[in-house]
């Protein structure tokens, strides 16, 4: 290994004292509603680059552009760029109502009693299919809170349960921007990283299930109905049988975009203008996300060169030691960077660099490094009080004209606190047959 240094990661330093500083101040210091989000995380990324421009004068100016444009056109950025546009096509063609209709023909199909267990799995079926969590909760709650009002059941319960739910399909998704991120970035094929990901998840969602049947059993709540067109799920079952069988990934979000297109023609639901715009709206919902992943590579870039990673390398292998240290280390790596992000895509970009040299001096394969990190982050993500996640679920219960905490669904958050288990015995308990 290349002698480390230190110094070259203190543009990582400038940008968690803009973004996590100056966000935790604007929201618990002056107490501004979502202020976290008021730091513009862009621009916390480019005073970030511009102090590691500004290090290393050994290096003249032109150099660093030269060193930063290899990093943004290594091919593994420029395919997770081409696929979070496609991916935000096909969520603008189908729409909310879309992944409404999934929602309540579940609920239709259930029993009202199981209708807590219903929210957490349907939240696993959208959240799955629509790769987004923010998406799925904000769809949800409204329906979760229409449920605890229905049945007695806690609105903290309903509510933590979907959030819980929506973390399952983030962490598995073929068009999560996790999934992307962690499987371009460590070039592990998607199919391949749900595979290993999915036994990780399953016992979870299964203690989950359990935990919440045995807190709502014996209640009968009233049954709650609402209109739901079936054929507006033909788009989602798309995706999610096309990514599980390993058919390339923009062949499967083609599909999904033209059969949603086909549909909202034929039945009327838009018009050929409309269509357009809301593929052009939903592929502009992923410019900041790709915007950060290109500002990601490029600072990556810099601070490689000037010796950063090979600092952190060190300062990592020093704590842990052999494989399943190595395998732990990589998951507080990106679950550390998601605490001070509060994005766990971006959490995932800036680690994947790292994750890479980690792989390779620990021994840890493609597969097992997308899921370590797609897998820590979603559990970090999941429970951080001031994640996007928590705030649109607390935002989405006040639209329903009631007040909640983040403190109060956090105890009801069983999905994540068991994917850490579950992800814990996977490194340390299960014997592991392949990397």
């Amino acid at each position: 290994m290349k002698k480390g240094n230190p110094v070259a990661l203190l543009p990582i330093g400038v940008f968690l004292a803009m973004y996590l500083g100056l966000g935790l101040f604007f929201e618990y210091g002056l107490g501004m509603h979502m202020g976290f989000y008021n730091v513009p995380i862009i621009i916390a990324f480019l005073a970030a680059i511009l102090v590691a421009c500004l290090q290393n004068r050994a290096l003249p100016f032109e150099k660093k552009l030269e060193i930063m444009g290899q990093g943004v056109g290594d091919k593994n950025i420029i395919t997770m760029l081409l696929i979070f546009l496609v991916a935000g096509a096909f969520v603008g063609v189908v729409g909310r109502s879309s992944a409404q209709s999934v929602a309540y023909f579940m609920l239709d199909l259930i029993p009202a009693r199981y209708a807590v267990v219903v929210l957490f799995v349907v939240a696993c079926f959208v959240s799955t299919a629509m790769g987004t969590s923010v998406g799925t909760i904000t769809l949800l709650t409204p329906i979760a809170v229409e449920v605890a009002q229905a049945s007695g059941f806690a609105v903290a319960l309903c509510v933590g349960t979907v959030v819980g739910g929506a973390m399952f399909g983030d962490n598995l998704s073929f068009i999560s921007d996790t999934t992307i991120a962690a499987c371009n970035g460590q070039g592990c094929a998607m199919q391949d990283k749900f595979r290993g990901n999915f036994w990780i998840a399953l016992p979870a969602a299964i203690g989950t299930v359990v935990l919440v049947l045995l807190l709502t059993l014996g209640q009968e709540p009233a049954v709650i109905t609402r209109e739901y067109n079936l054929i507006q799920i033909i788009p989602y079952v798309l995706v999610l049988i096309g990514g599980i069988a390993g058919v390339n990934v923009f062949l499967v979000l083609l599909a999904g975009i033209a059969s949603g297109s086909v549909i909202m023609l034929v039945t009327g639901q838009m018009a050929v203008t409309d269509l357009l715009a809301s593929m052009g709206k939903g592929a502009e919902g992923m410019f900041e996300t790709s915007m950060v992943a290109v500002l990601v590579a490029a600072l990556c870039a810099l601070i490689r060169v000037y010796g950063g990673f090979d600092a952190l390398l060190s300062f990592i292998q020093g704590l842990f030691k052999g494989k399943k240290g190595g395998q732990l280390g990589m998951g507080l790596l990106v679950g550390a960077m998601d605490i001070a992000t509060a994005n766990n895509t971006v959490a995932i970009v800036m680690a994947n660099p790292i994750a890479r040299e980690m792989s390779r001096d620990y021994g840890i394969g493609p597969r097992r490094a997308a899921c370590i990190l797609d897998t820590f982050s979603c559990i970090f993500q999941g429970v951080i009080p001031y994640g996007a996640q928590m705030l649109v679920a607390i935002a989405a219960v006040a639209d329903m004209g009631l007040s909640i905490s983040a403190f109060e669904i956090m105890q009801y958050l069983f999905y994540p606190y068991l994917l850490l288990l579950s992800c814990l015995a996977a490194i340390y308990v299960i014997p592991q047959k392949e990397n």
